[in-house]
């Protein structure tokens, strides 16, 4: 006699029983309110679902998010399709190209070789001194995309030169700790990310309230940009440990000319490091620099990507998501999904006056949560307007209030949040899921040790 014995039920992994909760809640949400602002906060929280457990590929989900709001009207096409005409698209279509450009001349490893003795042969002392590298850049270049196709493929081609295969450990370090490096730190320069700008904007359009460049850096960099760097180096190093070959062999890159392709190369990307540069002399912006660079690049004879590379060197997916995230963020706004959101949580929140600490605490959580909405370019869209009610509310000038914005949408916890971390891991060619993997204990330490380190500095400073 046989038997044949009971299969063991399947346990389910957590994205799985994380998506099932997420779509029982947006069907939840959408019954709840009323029409058409339910529908579209289901299809939003739907939206957010997927793109947070990875269930379905980014694009994909990005396709289905443009037809869910388009075909029931829920939002108008000239909405849901501005993000393709925002420069965050452009400056992405063109990184691929740089990127491209910069592997292909052989710029790239050459540019790596020069790095080789800054390196040593210690892999943090590599993470870190990429993070310098990164951070160095975000004040004189004012994309977090075109920080990262310049020092991305360069990152990769040092990984590669120092003996880390792709898939390592070390490789995967590499890229993460770029990937973080070339937008993080800038969250705290006034010019160097885009949240900055649009709050910068708000705040003196709606409340008359001016930033200064250097009032801005001494509040932020040193927290936000030079500890928290400081602690990205040491998770990088954790999460991915890896060491280096005690010596990697000698290459002959550094005793030959520059090829006709690296001057090439080098001239064009000097010109436009010149360009990004100085933005505000010029006014013309990184994005459609970005293009006229990729135009020359691409040119026959001129440049050193052919024409028909152009689809292999530009991930379409990777647009497809970003304009989806940039839509997102507007449908939510323009719905009225972010006012609610923000009326929410500020009654939520034990917002009293002199309750310094708690106030503090409770204002970046805010901006923080709103960001998993909203995406991190629309925080200040939505939180700017309710500053002072905020600031009644707290006893805090309204200024700080809209200070507190800042640390919360530099505290990134899911990748789709902002646009330039997940090209920038596409540019590495190592998976996304990996900067994930850096960025929720990074949020988790933000909240539990930087943001209190931060109110510590605000009181020292006189802000609070």
């Amino acid at each position: 006699m046989s038997y044949v014995l009971p299969l063991a039920p399947r346990r389910l992994s957590p994205s799985p029983l994380i998506l099932l909760a997420s779509l029982l809640a947006a069907v939840a949400l959408g019954l709840a309110l009323p029409q058409p602002m339910g529908a579209t906060a289901a299809v939003v929280l739907a939206t957010l679902a997927l793109w947070s457990t990875g269930a379905i590929p980014p694009f994909l989900t990005s396709l289905v998010f443009f037809a869910a709001v388009l075909i029931p009207g829920l939002a108008p096409p000239e909405l849901v399709f501005a993000g393709f005409g925002s420069a965050a698209v452009w400056l992405i279509v063109s990184g691929f190209v740089i990127g491209a450009a910069i592997t292909t001349s052989g710029l790239g490893a050459r540019l790596a070789e020069a790095l080789v003795p800054l390196a040593g042969h210690s892999y943090p002392r590599l993470v870190a001194v990429l993070t310098l590298a990164a951070m160095a850049l975000g004040f004189v270049m004012p994309s977090s995309v075109g920080r990262a196709v310049v020092l991305v493929p360069v990152g990769m081609a040092l990984a590669q030169r120092l003996g880390l295969a792709p898939g390592s450990n070390g490789r995967i370090g590499v890229a993460v700790a770029l990937t973080l490096a070339c937008n993080m730190p800038s969250f705290a320069i006034l010019p160097s990310n885009i949240p900055n700008m649009i709050l910068a904007g708000a705040a003196e359009g709606q409340h008359g309230v001016s930033f200064g460049y250097l009032s801005y850096l001494l509040l932020h960099y040193p927290v936000l940009g030079i500890v928290k760097s400081a602690l990205t180096v040491a998770l990088v190093v954790w999460l991915f440990p890896d060491r280096l070959a005690a010596g990697p062999a000698e290459t002959q890159t550094s005793r030959t000319r520059l090829s006709a392709a690296e001057r090439r190369v080098a001239l064009i990307l000097a010109a436009t490091l010149a360009l990004w540069m100085t933005d505000r002399l010029h006014g013309i912006g990184p994005a459609w620099i970005g293009i006229a660079t990729a135009a020359a690049l691409l040119m026959p004879r001129l440049g050193v990507v052919a024409p028909k590379q152009f689809n292999a060197s530009v991930d379409f997916g990777m647009v497809l998501f970003v304009a989806a995230a940039l839509a997102l963020g507007a449908v939510v706004n323009a719905s009225g999904l972010g006012a609610l959101a923000g009326g929410a949580l500020q009654e939520l929140l034990p917002l009293r006056e002199g309750a310094s600490f708690t106030n503090f605490l409770s204002l970046t959580g805010m901006a923080g949560l709103m960001g998993l909405v909203t995406t991190m370019p629309g925080v200040p869209t939505v939180l700017t307007p309710m500053a002072p009610d905020l600031a009644a509310a707290t006893g805090l000038s309204l200024q700080a209030v809209l200070m507190t914005q800042v640390v919360g949408f530099a505290t990134v916890i899911f990748p789709y949040q902002v646009g330039p971390l997940v090209m920038a891991m596409q540019l590495s060619g190592e998976r996304l899921a990996h900067v994930l993997r850096a960025t929720l204990p990074l949020g988790v330490l933000t909240f539990v040790v930087l943001m209190p380190m931060d109110w510590l500095w605000w009181r020292l400073l006189g802000w609070l």
